[in-house]
């Protein structure tokens, strides 16, 4: 496959400067999500990956190194869609649906954006019933990325979990499964093309566009086309500890890492005590997740060929982040198939030796709310508007800020009540003045996470953070890995972090996780 590499068209647009085509000044938004990529694994994070398009976003925009979601699918995309904690909008213990809280669909559309979305919504309702006009994608946890849906003739059984259960949805329509037509499907490659096709569709609009481009990759199934794992053969033989070193020495020269800082300890096994045959077998994991990301980029080019050719480009802001740390949980166990790992008929998953690699520099996965589990890449660009190309900006942030950020970009108005519901206050805070440049200031809220057992505040430089009843406080100015803990030294600090934390989860509705019940949709959100 062609890579299609972007090409920044010159010259620099004064801010909401009225486009050539439309009338409407206020820029295009869209926001990438990917699902389940660790913290390292772009080139302009660190990663060996090739990922030129991305590096080139982050090159002519900026990078945040502190962005966080909640390190779980569906309570990150309801957060991020939100603007509220998935607590509030009841999004927290299971994927039912949305509630007492608007969608970015839904405010942007009021004011007047066209809508637009493809990709993954973890949720039983449909993002065309959330304020969506066009809406292609998977409204489940997690599929098979060449079909997930029935064998198609002359194919293999595709490796499913749930087989016949996972539902996809084409606007109002939906398919319980849904079996592609076309034999060149790729979740990713078909995410792209509708989602090029909506720009095509409404190329001639006044009005701006607001789209959600949300990928399953590198989620497992770990599927690829053999083309991109190709690319990869042989590039992990060296093992968990070689990577790593060279992904944080990459991550020091580019200023994403503090080499003053301790980095965590690694929790891979020993490449060497691996026999020959595992050895190979860890390989070939790393080879197609590299490849499944490899072709994220490549699609990304695509999309950005696309605006340059609708002369949108230059007005339209790009932000692009993970839904989650990479994942340890070897979810092939029951699954497998066969055939080799990267094809349609074999459901394969990284693992935690190379999560571990993939979530340098920090601690612990997916699941869990240490950084390794909450803290995403996020790069924003946006033409003539982040002047400081190539930038770092360490705030903390979370997906609770994208709402208030594109509510005042979009210049939309935030209801108390909507489709008859009292709607939730938005929780975050605008970064708007960190894309345009604005020295950063004292976040005002704290932060707050809460997954099963894994919970968390951050004020200022103080985090807390529990990994079940295990408490722990770290200085995240000066230990942003977690590796020493500091409640014993100010035990009056962890005290007033941990009340809020206590205020903040009985204000919500959070139950202690021993005393949550496990109901069908809860066993249902385990086997997504």
């Amino acid at each position: 496959m062609k890579q299609y590499k972007f090409i920044l068209v010159a010259g620099l647009l004064a801010l909401f400067t009225v486009h050539a085509t439309r009338g409407d000044p206020r820029p295009n938004i869209i926001f990438i999500l990917v699902d389940d990529m660790g913290y390292s694994d772009i080139g302009c994070y660190g990663g060996e990956i090739n990922t030129p398009n991305l590096d080139h976003l982050a090159e002519r925009g900026m990078r945040f190194s502190q962005m966080h979601n909640t390190s779980k699918c569906y309570p990150s995309r309801a957060c991020l869609l939100t603007g509220v904690y998935a607590q509030q909008c009841g999004m927290h213990t299971k994927f039912s649906g949305i509630r007492d809280a608007v969608t970015l669909g839904d405010v942007l559309r009021s004011a007047g954006y066209r809508t637009l979305a493809a990709g993954k919504h973890h949720s039983e309702q449909s993002l065309y019933e959330k304020g969506f006009e066009r809406w292609f994608g998977l409204r489940d946890g997690a599929s098979n990325h060449f079909n997930p849906g029935h064998p198609r003739p002359g194919e293999p059984q595709p490796a499913q979990k749930n087989p016949g259960q996972r539902a996809w949805c084409i606007d109002d329509q939906t398919f319980t499964p849904y079996t592609p037509p076309e034999k060149d499907f790729y979740s990713t490659d078909y995410f792209t093309k509708y989602a090029i096709s909506y720009l095509e569709e409404y190329k001639r609009e006044e009005k701006p566009f607001f789209l959600y481009l949300a990928y399953t990759a590198p989620h497992d199934p770990l599927q690829a086309w053999p083309r991109d794992i190709a690319k990869y053969r042989g590039k992990y033989s060296a093992g968990y500890e070689a990577i790593r070193t060279a992904r944080y020495e990459k991550m020091v020269e580019l200023g994403l890492a503090d080499p003053a800082m301790k980095l965590s300890d690694p929790t891979f096994s020993g490449w060497d005590s691996l026999s020959n045959d595992e050895r190979k077998k860890e390989e070939e994991r790393m080879e197609v997740y590299a490849a499944m990301i490899d072709c994220v980029d490549q699609n990304i080019g695509k999309l950005l060929v696309q605006l340059e050719a609708l002369g949108e480009l230059d007005n339209t802001l790009i932000l692009f982040a993970s839904d989650n740390g990479s994942s340890p949980v070897f979810a092939e166990k029951g699954v497998g198939g066969t055939g080799p790992i990267g094809s349609m008929s074999y459901w394969a998953s990284l693992g935690k030796n190379w999560a571990n690699v993939s979530n340098t520099p920090f601690r612990f996965y997916k699941n869990d709310s240490y950084e390794g589990g909450i803290c995403t890449p996020f790069i924003a660009y946006w033409p003539g508007k982040i002047k400081n190309h190539g930038s770092i900006d360490h705030r903390p942030l979370h997906f609770i800020d994208v709402m208030p950020t594109l509510a005042e970009l979009a210049g939309a108005t935030y209801p108390s009540e909507f489709r008859d519901q009292k709607i939730t206050p938005m929780q975050g805070e605008s970064f708007l003045p960190a894309l345009l440049g604005a020295e950063a200031t004292d976040r005002v809220k704290p932060i707050f996470w809460q997954w099963k057992a894994g919970k968390a505040v951050r004020r200022g430089k103080w985090k807390a953070v529990a990994k079940g009843s295990e408490w722990a406080l770290y200085n995240m100015e000066i230990d942003r890995n977690e590796t020493t803990d500091l409640k014993a030294q100010f035990p009056e600090t962890f005290a007033e972090l941990r009340g809020l934390y206590d205020a903040w989860s009985t204000s919500v509705g959070v139950k202690p996780a021993k005393n949550q019940k496990k109901s069908k949709s809860k066993k249902k959100e385990k086997k997504s």
